[in-house]
């Protein structure tokens, strides 16, 4: 029962541990091509995005829409600091592990710390103001990148960065996706976890009992700007140039989006949302092409429309509640204790 407890509680990591190792035994043998390594390092970014998105949204209950700020920051410093550090440090390639994580690393940090500044006194609005602020944010940081020096970061052309052999660059991406899941999932289970959904449910009642409330909204709202930077700093990496046009209020937007239709505080929903959306929007871009370049926005919409209608709406209750992975593993748990069990003396007897 035990190792079904814990295979339940991380069956997220396992799941995408597996599909990492998979995927990296099919591009080593040579079975996965370009387009799907490069779709699965979209895929990585964006499930990074979307998990710690819901740190914000889905566990502290406040209404973030500068998520692409945070990354656009991660995606310029680190892409610039890879830059600057991969004649020095590389190996002669774009290839260099260490260049890749210091880049990381720094581009993480200083969207933690814009984080931190922004989330200081923003922190102490509520719904539409904070959300709000963080718009303003992510569009006033985009626009500081494109207005520097050309030197600095390429200005309106943007910035040439390193590009990471795609053989390998996703697998690299997906363990970043690793380390944010045990992230988040330990301090959601942990009595700070305890303490921030507590904020969510009633901010009131969480200052009554004792909880600091700014200190907490900060750890989250810092946590979330770390893991966005660094999936900036892999977008640098994936697409080989940042451009301040990539991290505009429609890609926050997109970012939310997989956060909600994954469901609140859904950290599994969120993983599959990011997948699919992130799937959907590549095929489409692929499959309509030419005059019907048009229909891609459409299409996706519709989508979009049709999945919040079923996730949402009351008729499909009954169907919803009845099909789902909890009543799967409820099933499964019931037919585990079913099964007769060995009798004492007839194992005592063989032994």
């Amino acid at each position: 029962m035990k190792a079904f407890s814990f295979l339940r509680k991380n069956l997220n990591c396992i799941l995408v541990a597996i599909l990492t190792v998979v995927t990296a035994i099919l591009a080593l043998s040579g079975e996965l091509t370009l387009s799907n390594q490069f779709l699965l390092e979209k895929i990585a970014i964006a499930m990074l995005l979307a998990v710690s998105l819901g740190m914000v949204v889905g566990f502290l209950g406040e209404l973030s829409l500068g998520h692409a700020g945070f990354m656009c920051i991660g995606a310029f410093i680190g892409g610039k600091v890879s830059a600057v550090l991969t004649p020095i440090l590389g190996d002669g390639t774009d290839n260099s592990i260490l260049v890749l994580l210091i880049s990381i690393l720094v581009g993480g940090l200083i969207a933690a710390l814009f984080g931190f500044i922004i989330g200081l006194p923003a922190l102490r609005l509520r719904g539409d103001y904070l959300a709000i602020v963080t718009l303003a944010f992510g569009e006033i940081v985009r626009t500081l990148f494109m207005k520097m020096p050309n030197e600095w970061f390429g200005g309106a052309t943007g910035l040439t960065t390193p590009r990471f052999t795609s053989k390998y660059f996703f697998i690299i991406a997906f363990v970043m996706v690793l380390l944010c899941l045990m992230f988040t999932q330990n301090l959601i289970r942990s009595k700070h976890g305890r303490a921030i959904i507590s904020i969510r449910d009633n901010e009131i009642a969480a200052r009554a009992t004792g909880i600091n409330v700014t200190r907490y909204k900060l750890l989250v709202f810092i946590a979330s700007s770390f893991f966005a930077g660094v999936a900036g700093v892999l977008f640098s990496y994936s697409n080989n140039r940042v451009q301040y046009t990539s991290f505009d209020y429609n890609y926050s937007i997109e970012i939310l989006v997989m956060v909600v239709l994954g469901g609140m505080g859904n950290i599994n929903g969120s993983l599959v949302s990011a997948a699919l959306i992130t799937f959907l929007n590549t095929k489409l871009q692929t499959t309509l092409t030419g005059p019907l370049a048009v229909l891609q926005d459409l299409v996706y919409a519709l989508i979009l429309i049709a999945v919040v209608i079923y996730t949402n709406a009351p008729g499909l209750k009954g169907f919803r509640e009845k099909y789902n992975f909890r009543v799967l593993f409820a099933k499964i748990r019931k037919k585990k204790k079913e099964l007769p069990q060995p009798d004492a003396k007839e194992v005592n007897g063989n032994g």
